[in-house]
């Protein structure tokens, strides 16, 4: 049974997603930049890679835990409210359709992060 009670929703799932994809863009920035200082210019990111893919694979394990749960509020049971109405219904799943969507936007900054130590070959 999904609760359409507005004290279950909170405006920092609207900033979890966000706040995951630049806490991994940080962490993968920052892995890179002390392996490279650690290790020189021309050293291959072969363990940096392995890093990031698990720094990856964690943001988009927590991005799909907020994309579930925006998921279940914008298809909470019952006919969709009218887009123009202003009622606890409509806000509700207009919040499902804000946190969906702000997952898949991150998501997809996620990989294209990672994709980043796939083509870069070392750190020069």
């Amino acid at each position: 049974m999904n609760d359409l009670s507005e004290k279950h929703d909170s405006l920092w799932w609207v900033a979890a997603a966000p706040g995951i994809w630049g806490a991994h863009f940080i962490a993968c920035y920052a892995t890179v930049a002390v392996w490279c200082a650690k290790h020189g210019m021309r050293a291959p990111l072969s363990s940096a890679r392995v890093a990031i893919a698990a720094l990856s694979g964690a943001a988009l394990l927590g991005l799909g835990v907020v994309a579930l749960r925006g998921y279940r509020n914008y298809r909470a049971p019952g006919p969709l409210p009218r887009t123009d109405s202003d009622s606890r219904e409509a806000r509700h799943h207009f919040l499902g359709f804000t946190l969906l969507s702000l997952a898949g936007l991150s998501a997809i900054a996620v990989v294209y992060e990672a994709l980043a130590a796939v083509f870069i070959g070392s750190c020069h």
